[in-house]
């Protein structure tokens, strides 16, 4: 099994719950790092870990813990495949706020709609559709 897992830099209570709302979903999961015990504690109780599915995907999501190099420059790129042109339309109405993007939506040959876009907490998205796949 393999299963994406995203560091967040002190922010990932806000992703999960943008992301509850984006991809109507609920974290399954979450474990503070007051629960967990951590030594490394400071005045916020990060997130130690977290589960939620993603379009039917387990995802693991916490705060980075460990090394003061605390750099979010890593080679994950998630790609969600929506059933319908309104479902990624809604998905990206909520997760578009202070994003960059990174390919504009577009239709391309395999894909009705297509959009490329880095989100406020640094996770790069790629959201398509299944409708016009060749």
């Amino acid at each position: 099994m393999l299963i994406p897992h995203l560091h967040y830099m002190d922010n990932c209570k806000d992703a999960i719950s943008l992301y509850e709302r984006a991809f109507q979903t609920k974290a399954e999961t979450i474990i503070t790092s007051k629960q967990y015990g951590s030594t490394e504690l400071d005045a916020e109780d990060r997130i130690a870990h977290a589960v939620m599915y993603i379009h039917g995907q387990k995802v693991f999501l916490n705060d980075r813990f460990g090394k003061k190099d605390r750099s979010t420059d890593v080679a994950m790129h998630m790609i969600v495949m929506f059933s319908s042109t309104d479902e990624l339309l809604s998905a990206y109405e909520v997760l578009k706020a202070d994003s960059t993007i990174v390919d504009p939506m577009e239709e391309l040959p395999y894909s009705k709609i297509a959009v490329q876009f880095i989100d406020k907490f640094g996770v790069q998205w790629g959201f398509m559709t299944e409708e016009g796949v060749v």
